[in-house]
């Protein structure tokens, strides 16, 4: 997907894709929390409140055009199924 240009995922930039961040994930509620509030002061991203690791927001990401393939946690172009876990 490196530089690929494609349309946005059918979701809102508030969820990100299920293999992406699992709703499961120990931290889900403060990491969505985070970003929200990026997304809503239109900054870049936000310190993940478990690793302290700077993660660039959806809007960041869909603002510039194209999916650059290297696994985003709010990649806003990721819309396939997540794979089966066997």
């Amino acid at each position: 997907m490196t530089g690929e240009r494609r349309p946005l995922a059918d979701r809102p930039l508030t969820e990100p894709h299920p293999s992406r961040l699992p709703s499961d994930h120990a931290d889900r509620a403060r990491i969505l929390a985070a970003h929200t509030a990026a997304l809503a002061a239109d900054e870049a991203g936000y310190l993940d409140p478990a690793s302290g690791l700077f993660v660039l927001s959806a809007g960041f990401l869909a603002r510039r055009g194209t999916c650059c393939g290297r696994g985003c946690r709010h990649c806003p172009y990721v819309d396939d199924p997540p794979s089966e876990q066997a």
